[in-house]
């Protein structure tokens, strides 16, 4: 299991954040690889994913085109929360595109300040780019999670009662990682949002016709 903090806003530049994922102090120029960390490309499978929930109430979309391929269940009132919180079990993908769009802006902020050892300044070694698309990942996994609340009509929770918890180790996710798409199962609590089911779920009145009035009209 990762938690990670869904609405968060990031208060920090992306080397900061960087920093942390990677090792190091913000002020350090120098540092070591972690060697808990695999540097395997060759790896090419796709992560098994955590097996689905029994039970639980399938939720439909707001609107067909919202994050396609994905789906969401209610599994029934949160634990220890309010009245109207909710757990939802979410299985999507956190799109490809978004994840090189990512992991692009995350190295060309990360070499304005790498000054690696035996390394031109700048340049950010093979070692450390497992880490780096590992962070890509991770960004674009909240932000599909932020879109899944909006798709099936949402609303977050502040603070750590708005955390998601990815149900996969995010690493494993990354092994082997090329290109593409990749899929993942989360949970996190939330509430719908009435003003969006208000609309969606509201039935037409019915007309009611005085057959009697009718007929002595005619």
């Amino acid at each position: 299991y990762h938690a990670i903090a869904l609405y968060s806003k990031m208060k920090s530049s992306i080397p900061t954040l960087l920093a942390t994922v990677l090792g190091f102090s913000a002020q350090t120029a120098a540092f070591a690889p972690i060697p808990t960390q695999s540097t395997s490309t060759t790896l090419l499978r796709a992560a098994e994913l955590i097996p689905e929930p029994e039970g639980g109430e399938e939720l439909l979309k707001m609107s067909e085109s919202s994050l396609p391929g994905s789906r969401m269940k209610n599994m029934g009132p949160a634990e220890d929360q309010e009245e109207g919180v909710f757990s939802f079990w979410l299985t999507a993908k956190a799109d490809g595109a978004k994840i090189k769009k990512l992991r692009t802006q995350t190295e060309k902020e990360a070499s304005k300040n790498a000054n690696f050892p035996g390394f031109r300044k700048g340049q950010i070694p093979p070692w450390a780019q497992p880490q780096m698309t590992g962070f890509a990942v991770q960004e674009a996994i909240i932000k599909t999670c932020e879109e899944s609340l909006e798709a099936y009509g949402l609303e977050n929770l502040s603070g750590s009662a708005g955390e998601v918890t990815v149900n996969e180790d995010i690493k494993d996710l990354c092994k082997g990682y090329k290109s593409g798409g990749i899929a993942f199962t989360a949970k996190y609590n939330g509430k719908f949002d009435s003003a969006v089911h208000a609309v969606v779920e509201s039935p037409a009145e019915d007309v009611v016709v005085d057959v009697e009035v009718v007929a002595e009209a005619e």
